[in-house]
């Protein structure tokens, strides 16, 4: 789990054969120029591409491993309280991915309050180029501010939206880890953190304080003031 105090640590590159435009800021980062041309669909099937999200502002972008996961629901449930005027003012977007059908979004939507943009990548091209993990090394919550139900609730919970859902699946690779990525404007990468297991999500007020964003409190955490 990365920890309040964890440092931005940028995972830059993978090769030396960078021009001196991909060099700019040492922010370039060759994964995302893979990844910039796949397709994502939004709630109504309709396509754009992942540069869309950062071609003109900085955004936020959370991958999530699938639609059914509690511990993603309740992420995301806590992505819903960041106040739209707090982007609008950092001139920020947030986006959560997902990789199930785009069938599955208006659901998981209405059932977390999620009020901002999200897109599916069905064939999880973006989450291979990108690097995403595959499979967990660890299963420890080490006390996520996001997590509020336990291992035996949560997985009720999960089969139960998964038998009353339109279509039994599993909403997404239930081995399929997520992450998150800020970057932008243009391919400018300012933060990638690739998750080990399904609790090693970045917390959300270190996401916000990395792009610049205001901050709220989650959980026990105590609000962040300014000096």
């Amino acid at each position: 789990m990365a920890s309040e105090n964890t440092p931005v640590t940028q995972q830059i590159g993978r090769n030396n054969k960078w021009s001196s435009a991909d060099h700019y800021n040492s922010l370039y980062h060759p994964d995302l120029e893979l990844a910039a041309s796949c397709l994502l669909k939004d709630k109504n099937g309709r396509s754009c591409e992942l540069r869309d999200l950062y071609r003109d502002k900085k955004a936020i972008i959370v991958f999530v491993r699938n639609f059914l996961c509690y511990i993603c629901k309740e992420y995301v449930e806590d992505l819903a309280k960041v106040p739209k005027s707090f982007l609008q003012k950092a001139d920020v977007r947030l986006v959560v991915i997902g990789q199930s059908s785009y069938l599955h979004i208006q659901k998981f939507c209405s059932i977390t309050g999620y009020p901002h943009e999200i897109y599916v990548d069905n064939d999880r091209e973006v989450y291979s180029k990108l690097g995403m993990k595959r499979g967990e090394t660890s299963t420890s919550s080490a006390g996520s501010p996001h997590v509020k139900s336990n291992f035996i609730t949560g997985s009720i919970k999960s089969l139960w939206r998964a038998m009353t859902s339109p279509a039994f699946d599993f909403q997404g690779d239930p081995a399929q880890q997520g992450g998150a990525l800020i970057v932008g404007p243009g391919n400018r990468v300012h933060f990638l953190h690739r998750d080990m297991n399904r609790y090693d999500h970045v917390p959300i007020s270190s996401l916000l304080r990395y792009a610049g964003v205001e901050t709220i409190p989650f959980g026990s955490q105590q609000p962040i003031l300014e000096v």
